[in-house]
């Protein structure tokens, strides 16, 4: 069960200086239990001192309504010498935390150093800004993924950001808002008019996956469900099955994916990685998932990508991607797939079955 649905925060840091904006009111009245404090500090409030671990987890029910200065951030795709990416523009309104509990999710290594509060950034009028000056200097069309940094759907009945996102991106012929999420929390979508310049995708795993390391998100039939209506009302979707993790009978599972996917919806694409983490990363998930990590850290993973990262060895990454791609295309012929930072050697081995400039962060 998708628990963002739920989400009640303990308590809400309200910046002062934001205090009296109507939408952190609105926030606000929404949770009449929760503990509200008034914060002249957003970056370190004084009595949220603890160690990244229990940071990491306290933080899962604090909600900090507050305002950034850098809502849009350019990705160059350069992640070392041997790993790269197609550029694009993240795009940030929720930052620093997650309602979900995924074991493996590097955002808790991106905000380990800073109070892993989940934070809301309500001074919209500065992010159109930000949206319209890249635009403005920008020629062709323009990717603003808002799935980077976040999950875009697992709060949006909280924030609303879809409802005035979506009518934004809808008034220029060259911008698009990516959406990524393992959340089935879609009614604001299903009430907004479909348009072309939105894509929603769906980060996918077979059901022990997401039951043993995404607790909390919505389960497997629960966001295919979604994908179905939301692509039934109009709207372009894709699906991003990664990290990819090999535990016994993967073959079978991930098959039984596949098959549930598109027998109920015709994505547009279907974007394939593996698991990828940062050995500062897997010490940081041990500590506050135990077990749950332990189980990764059984699977052998090996240095030797520029990004740091440690991944599963080349032959086995490349048993996974020729069964997952043999099976999408004993179904669907035409859908685009492709890879998520994997090194040259394996692109080059798919490199007549996946399509690089076609995945699920870019515009075509």
């Amino acid at each position: 069960m998708d628990t963002a649905k739920k989400f009640k925060p303990k308590t809400i840091l309200l910046w002062q200086k934001a205090s009296e904006h109507p939408q952190a009111q609105r926030i606000v009245k929404m949770f009449p239990l929760a503990n509200v404090h008034l914060i002249k500090n957003q970056h370190k409030p004084p009595f949220l001192d603890m160690s990244p671990p229990k940071s990491l987890l306290a933080g899962k029910r604090i909600l900090m309504i507050g305002q950034t200065a850098s809502f849009v951030r350019r990705f160059d795709g350069i992640l070392g010498s041997n790993v790269h990416c197609c550029p694009y523009y993240k795009l940030v309104p929720v930052s620093n935390g997650c309602p979900y509990y995924c074991t493996y999710c590097y955002l808790a290594y991106v905000y380990r150093k800073f109070n892993s509060f989940i934070k809301v950034n309500i001074n919209y009028d500065m992010m159109f800004k930000q949206i319209r000056k890249t635009l403005s200097g920008s020629q062709g069309k323009v990717s603003f993924n808002m799935g980077e940094m976040l999950d875009s759907l697992a709060l949006d009945h909280i924030t609303n950001l879809t409802t005035i996102l979506i009518p934004f991106f809808s008034g220029f012929s060259n911008a698009y808002l990516m959406l990524l999420t393992k959340s089935n929390n879609i009614d604001n979508l299903l009430s907004l008019e479909p348009n072309e310049h939105t894509i929603i995708s769906w980060s996918l795993n077979p059901r022990y996956i997401i039951e043993q390391y995404e607790s909390g998100t919505a389960n497997l039939g629960e966001r295919i469900k979604a994908a179905e209506l939301c692509h039934e009302h109009g709207w372009r979707i894709r699906f991003r099955i990664d990290p990819g993790i090999l535990q016994p009978n993967w073959r079978a599972s991930y098959a039984d994916l596949i098959h549930k996917a598109l027998t109920l919806t015709a994505p547009e694409n279907i974007t394939l990685g593996m698991l990828r983490m940062l050995p500062g990363h897997l010490r940081l998930a041990a500590q506050v998932y135990g077990n749950r990590t332990q189980k990764l850290l059984n699977n052998n993973l090996i240095r030797g990508a520029s990004d740091g990262k440690l991944r599963y060895p080349i032959n086995l990454r490349v048993e996974f991607y020729s069964f997952l791609i043999d099976t999408i295309r004993s179904l669907d012929k035409d859908v685009s797939i492709s890879l998520c930072r994997e090194t040259p050697e394996i692109w080059n081995i798919f490199k007549e079955r996946c399509e690089p400039k076609k995945c699920n962060c870019l515009i075509w």
